[in-house]
């Protein structure tokens, strides 16, 4: 938006002194859009980063808890194994 202002003085001689003042405003959008755009970008890398380190967490956490399961199982499976051998002992196999 562009303002023209026009002043004119007159001095008690009678000389005449005219002042233009023209002032155009900058929308400023410029540098501040570029400067907005650079820390939203920056926020966004930082947030993809921290999210998927946490599904990286995540997924360790996930693969720890199925680990001891297994491992639950496997000793199950041997505590079973080993009933069966000491009946098949008492029972002589019958």
């Amino acid at each position: 938006m562009t303002e023209e202002r026009t002043t004119t003085t007159t001095t008690p001689d009678g000389n005449t002194h005219s002042e233009t003042v023209i002032r155009t405003e900058s929308s400023g959008g410029g540098s501040k859009g570029w400067l907005f755009l650079v820390v939203l970008l920056v926020a966004v890398v930082a947030a993809i980063i921290y999210l998927t380190q946490m599904s990286g967490a995540e997924v360790a956490k996930d693969n720890a808890i199925a680990d001891a399961a297994n491992q639950v199982g496997d000793a199950a499976e041997q505590a079973g194994d080993a009933v069966e051998e000491v009946a098949d002992e008492i029972t002589d196999g019958e």
